[in-house]
């Protein structure tokens, strides 16, 4: 009965997650607002992307119908949904153009051309009030970046900044008449890398298949318990988070930069195959120190991923490298917080007799949850069944930390501990 706790802690689970409502596993399509300041007006465009809008207006949208049967009333609601107001507390006039249709990081967007005019035709300080979509949906993302001198003639691209992120929570940011500090670009950015990670599923599923095994050592093609040794568990973990930070920063800096440019589609395909090769890795150890391989070379793949964030902004050499430092921070931020919550248990499950079946357990979902995604992004299927588990369980990260210890903790006192590898096994890793 012991061997089969860990299983029957992860169906409850995933019985409770499939009770809640579904919502992306890995963060939905982000909307954009570019702003343009002058001395006497804010020029700009708001970018939607078509699928989260048509859950934002509880209709079916298509490219076509965007700018034609429903243009009236998209213009309308969106309209209603942006709103500018001086230091003062008057509003400003804002006005839409015409709508048109642009793919953008391989999604389709409604882009509305933005003006924005204070009454006495002075540009001060002023509030955006923004909630297109973010009103019905929790999980959306609203990214606005700025750029001056629009009207002087002087525009620079290194000029364009990312201003802040609006979402259900925040749906009013401050825009400055002038230029902004780049430490509360760095601060948003970071805070766009905490959220990225820890709203993704798909790159929080990653690290866990990757830690799994950071306990244990390669004997014989099978995981065996490892000497008692924190240290040099903790040193394997610093590898793989290494590893991964590596082949991430790589990528995205190229990516961000313009140097590379690969499709969205199957840049998460592949990201959906790395955790299945990862899952497959924590089930039966493929290479010696595999998981060190695997977070480089598929590090490489997450950091194309993590640069569809940021490569549509508009910003310029000195506001990206700004951006990349602030965003590849949040990353490795949560990724550190993710390992300070899970490894303590994991360490201590990996001396008892629980842990195969809990890591077996945990690596067939891992590639379960991997093959539904890859299924999904590759549009051989049209929705992924196990949506809702997913996002419930990244929603309460904390309370499957919780479980997690409380298991080690009832493992460690009623459970046999694990026969170790021997010394000359242990050298086979």
């Amino acid at each position: 009965m012991r061997r089969f706790l860990p299983v029957l802690l992860l169906a409850a689970l995933m019985l409770v997650g499939g009770l809640a409502s579904p919502a992306g596993a890995h963060p939905m399509s982000t909307s954009a607002v570019l702003l343009d300041i002058g001395d006497d007006r804010v020029e700009g465009e708001v970018q939607l992307p078509i699928d989260r809008l048509a859950i934002g207006v509880h209709r079916d949208l298509t490219r076509g119908s965007v700018v034609g049967a429903d243009r009236a009333f998209l213009k309308r609601y969106t309209a209603q949904h942006v709103k500018a107001v001086g230091e003062d507390g008057t509003s400003w006039t804002v006005a839409l153009g015409t709508a048109s249709v642009r793919t953008i990081d391989g999604t389709a967007h409604l882009v509305y051309p933005l003006t924005i005019r204070p009454p006495d035709g002075h540009v001060t300080d002023f509030d955006l009030r923004y909630d297109v979509i973010v009103e019905e949906l929790l999980t959306h993302r609203v990214i606005v970046t700025v750029r001056y001198d629009f009207d002087r003639g002087i525009l620079k691209a290194d000029d364009a900044k990312t201003l802040g992120v609006l979402d259900w929570d925040t749906r009013s940011l401050k825009v400055p008449a002038g230029e902004g500090s780049w430490v509360r670009g760095f601060a948003t950015t970071a805070g766009l890398g905490i959220e990225h990670i820890g709203e993704g599923a798909d790159h929080l599923l990653f690290l866990l298949m990757l830690l799994i095994p950071a306990p244990l050592v390669a004997a014989g093609g099978r995981w065996r318990a490892a000497a008692p040794s924190a240290r040099r568990s903790i040193v394997r973990v610093v590898h793989v988070v290494t590893a991964f930070a590596v082949g991430h920063s790589l990528t995205l800096a190229l990516a961000a930069a313009g140097v590379i440019d690969v499709p969205t589609r199957p840049v998460e395909t592949l990201i959906a195959f790395s955790i299945a090769v990862s899952a497959v890795h924590a089930l039966r150890p493929l290479v010696a120190r595999g998981e060190v391989f695997i977070a480089s070379g598929f590090g490489l793949v997450h950091g194309l991923a993590f640069a569809s964030l940021i490569g549509d902004l508009g910003l310029g050499r000195g506001s990206l490298v700004t951006t990349l430092l602030g965003f590849n921070l949040g990353i490795e931020l949560t990724q550190l917080l993710v390992v300070a919550l899970m490894m303590p248990s994991l360490l201590v499950l990996a001396r008892t007799s629980v842990y195969p079946a809990f890591r077996i357990g945990v690596a067939l979902v891992g590639l379960l949850f991997s093959v539904s995604w890859m299924l999904e992004r590759a549009a051989l299927t049209s929705a992924d069944p196990f949506e809702g588990i997913q996002t419930w369980l990244v929603g309460h990260p904390l309370l499957v930390a919780a479980s997690v210890a409380a298991l080690a903790v009832v493992a460690r006192r009623t459970a046999p501990r694990m026969p170790r590898a021997t010394p000359e096994q242990s050298g086979a890793h």
